[in-house]
Order: C-alpha cells, then structure tokens, then sequence
C-alpha cells in the first residue's frame, strides 16, 4: 500500500508540474495526495478489522443457535 501512495503523490506532483503550479502549492498538494492515500489504507485496514469482526460473530451466533 505504500507503493500506491508513492504512485499517488508522484502523479500529483507531475501534474502539477505540468500545470506551472507554484511550487509551495505542489508541495501542499503533494502533502494532501498522500495523506490521502495514507486514510484510504487505514480505512482497507479498519474495513477488513470490522469483516473479521462480523464473521467472527456470525460464527459465534452460528453456534449458538446450533446448540439451543
């Protein structure tokens, strides 16, 4: 996931250089692209974190009602 935010900011970079952008602007851009990034790979995680929670407990209820 780091590659995608070097991806990221790179594209950002090179698009704003195209621009003629002034260059405390890329650099804030380049920021923001790979914050960005950044919560789009802890929000994959916290995503991931609450399905394992949910299969665990569609798992747990499973059980449960087997046993009733």
């Amino acid at each position: 996931m780091k590659k995608i935010a070097v991806v990221f900011a790179s594209a950002g970079l090179l698009a704003l250089a195209a621009c003629g952008s002034k260059p405390e602007e890329a650099t804030n851009n380049a920021a923001n692209v790979v914050d960005n990034a950044a919560n789009a790979v802890e929000n994959a995680a916290a995503n991931v974190s609450n399905a394992a929670d949910n299969a665990a407990n569609a798992a747990g209820n499973a059980a449960e009602n087997a046993a009733q």
